[in-house]
């Protein structure tokens, strides 16, 4: 598959759009976790080069293989705490929008795991934000496969 279109194309896309990572780097929200929501949601949208990516992030931070291949059955899979559960279920819930209309239940079970208004906005932004990337990258058919984890996301793990 041919590329549509690259960002350099219109480079204050991603400029925005990495505006609101270096945000959610910063908001408190543990970066794996982080990470598990932008691969689930990728694993849901279809979306190759961000699985690619995601998968790649998350082996560098140190997750452990099978957390990474039990992600898309995690409601089953006795290996997510019940914060990581929660933040899946609502992941599920926001990119399945227009089918859920994010159920109050996934609401109240997220709300216990995310107390304050602030954090449970923030992982409803990196929902948000992983849906807006995947559409980017699902629209311009960026080639999956070459994505190499940054020297940040190393030294974290080595940390």
């Amino acid at each position: 598959m041919r590329p549509r279109f690259s960002q350099n194309s219109a480079p204050g896309i991603i400029r925005a759009m990495m505006g609101i990572e270096e945000y959610l780097s910063g908001c408190g929200i543990e970066e794996r976790l982080l990470e598990l929501v932008r691969l689930r949601a990728s694993q849901i949208n279809g979306c190759a080069y961000c699985i690619d990516m995601h998968w790649k992030i998350l082996r560098s931070l140190g997750e452990n293989e099978q957390r990474l291949y039990g992600l898309g059955t995690w409601e089953e899979s006795p290996y997510y705490s019940e914060r990581e559960r929660a933040a899946l279920a609502w992941t599920e819930a926001v990119t399945n929008i227009r089918d859920s209309r994010a159920p109050d239940e996934v609401y109240e079970d997220v709300h216990k795991q995310f107390s304050s208004e602030a954090e449970l906005a923030n992982l409803t932004l990196a929902v948000a934000g992983i849906n807006a990337f995947n559409r980017l990258a699902i629209a311009s058919r960026a080639p999956a496969g070459t994505y190499q984890p940054t020297k940040a996301h190393k030294e974290a793990k080595s940390a």
